[in-house]
């Protein structure tokens, strides 16, 4: 909902200042997977809220396709009950009253070009009803091995334009996993480039829509108390922690078996995460100038042969165990999964950047299913002053500075420093200051997929990952996938579920001086 004017009695003065969203062109948003659970989790409601304050345009159209007969009042009944289980308690039948005209179906199937046709013969009729002016998003909520089949059937029927085309455009984004290796994602970079420009494909990663990644940038960048000591010389160690309380839950099973936590989670979100953390300054915040800076970083990383993954990396999967006093089973024991599988469900990896500014820094990362809570956090851990004048207080936890990023569910910044504590001895003890977004702006931050899709409407793939960074970032990962399929692998370790993961991952970051922290 729009901010209070400033007349009104209850206008929040930390609201005033904000700024207000750059004007988005009316639109068709073409959703393939339209009934598929990530359309009714993320992208229904995010097109909702977007609509509900004021951040569509007039002339939009939401454009459902599937296999289902339906017709567009099924269509719009179907998301309907999505939407109003999501409703906070704002007054949900005046605004769905609006939303509602906006949605359309077209039934179809992914390789039928008849089907296809039918879409952009539905689609030029939005365009008079709607007064969409031609402008498409196509939306490839699907499995992965249909994204190129898709867009070579958005090709044949002409519903791309070209890519120097600023008006109509045609934009098509693309959900993860992208490519499965090295060798796959460079044949699907060919398959889309052959019928989209690199303008036009908006390769999704949902943890760049989050405020508290994108303030990365700022708290780097925009305040000139960090920058200065953002470097070898100060840091002593970067640790990147995505903790997830879940298991297999929804059938997720028999997909997790074929990916895997380091596809899952390290290859996209967590390299990302890295990235933002260690790039170089950009010569601006152009889309190009910030992708170019984290390619860098991913180019820097090591190429490991087997005995090196071996010795940075720690793979492993969690057994059975409780979870808030709940048993839950192990993961060979989930629904999809395979007997004998050695799909990782836990990551932790050691790597060292050379680079000029990080040279020596020890980055630690670990991802989980199963772990104690459901957490997101960057640890920047800074060295300890040359001399030691005081006591430290062995009860008030660690005696280093930190900088902590919490990306979620507390969004926000933590800093701890050290304080005396009262009275006639010199100790000290670790205090923090707290920033949370909810508190400092007086609303929570919008969800990631509503930003993400007015970016992909206003053009700009600022947060959305380039062809080069994709697989600078696969060139990392899939030696470690090569190494772990070899014969003579070590099999991956186990932890018990709700534990933080296994003792072997322990001297990654010990070796360093360094301890996991307990989130």
């Amino acid at each position: 909902m729009s901010a209070s004017s400033p007349d009104d009695g209850n206008a929040n003065p930390l609201r005033e200042h904000l700024p207000q969203t750059s004007a988005v062109d009316p639109c068709a948003i073409v959703l393939f997977g339209s009934t598929g659970d990530l359309t009714h989790r993320k992208l229904a409601p995010a097109l909702f809220e977007l609509a509900l304050s004021g951040e569509l345009p007039a002339g939009f159209a939401v454009v459902g396709f599937g296999r289902r007969p339906w017709s567009d009042d099924e269509f719009r009944e179907n998301l309907r009950e999505t939407l109003a289980k999501e409703n906070d308690g704002r007054d949900f039948e005046t605004a769905w009253q609006r939303f509602a005209p906006h949605l359309v179906f077209v039934e179809g199937n992914l390789d039928d070009p008849a089907s296809f046709a039918r879409l952009r013969d539905r689609l030029e009729e939005v365009d008079r009803s709607h007064e969409t002016r031609g402008n498409r998003l196509f939306y490839l909520a699907v499995a992965p091995e249909f994204f190129a089949p898709i867009v070579a059937q958005l090709g044949d029927a002409g519903l791309i334009y070209p890519g120097y085309q600023d008006a109509p455009w045609s934009r098509v984004v693309v959900e993860k996993p992208f490519g499965h290796d090295l060798q796959s994602a460079r044949q699907l970079n060919r398959e889309l480039q052959s019928v989209l420009d690199e303008r036009q494909i908006y390769r999704i990663d949902h943890y760049l829509g989050k405020e508290t990644v994108q303030n990365i940038l700022a708290l780097r960048f925009g305040n000139a108390i960090f920058e200065p000591i953002w470097n070898r010389r100060h840091i002593a160690s970067v640790q990147i922690t995505v903790a997830e309380r879940e298991g297999m839950a929804g059938g997720r099973g028999a997909f997790y078996d074929g990916a895997g936590a380091i596809r899952d989670m390290v290859q996209n979100h967590m390299m990302q995460l890295l990235c933002l953390v260690a790039m170089e300054p950009p010569v601006d915040l152009s889309a190009d100038s910030v992708r170019t800076e984290k390619v860098k970083i991913l180019q820097t990383l090591p190429r490991w042969t087997p005995e090196q993954v071996d010795q940075h990396v720690v793979r492993a999967q969690y057994a059975a165990g409780s979870l808030q006093g709940e048993d839950v089973v192990g993961f060979l024991q989930e629904k999809g999964v395979a007997p004998d599988s050695t799909t990782e469900t836990y990551v932790a990896l050691r790597v060292m950047l050379n680079t000029w500014r990080w040279a020596g820094v020890p980055f630690v990362l670990r991802t989980g299913k199963r772990l104690p809570k459901r957490a997101t956090e960057i640890a920047i851990e800074f060295r300890n002053p040359p001399t030691n004048f005081f006591e430290a207080d062995t009860e008030g936890g660690s005696s280093v500075n930190q900088l902590i990023l919490n990306i979620q569910p507390k969004e926000g910044t933590s800093l701890a420093f050290q304080a005396k504590i009262p009275g006639s001895r010199r100790r000290l003890r670790s205090v923090r200051m707290d920033f949370r977004y909810g508190t400092a702006f007086a609303q929570p931050a919008p969800e990631a997929y509503q930003r993400l899709l007015l970016d992909v409407m206003l053009g700009d793939p600022t947060l959305f990952t380039r062809t080069d960074e994709v697989e600078a970032a696969w060139q990392f990962i899939t030696p470690i996938l090569d190494a772990w399929d070899r014969p003579d692998a070590p099999p991956p370790h186990s932890y018990e579920a709700g534990s933080w993961g296994p003792d072997a991952a322990d001297p990654l970051a010990a070796d360093h001086g360094i301890r996991w922290r307990r989130l």
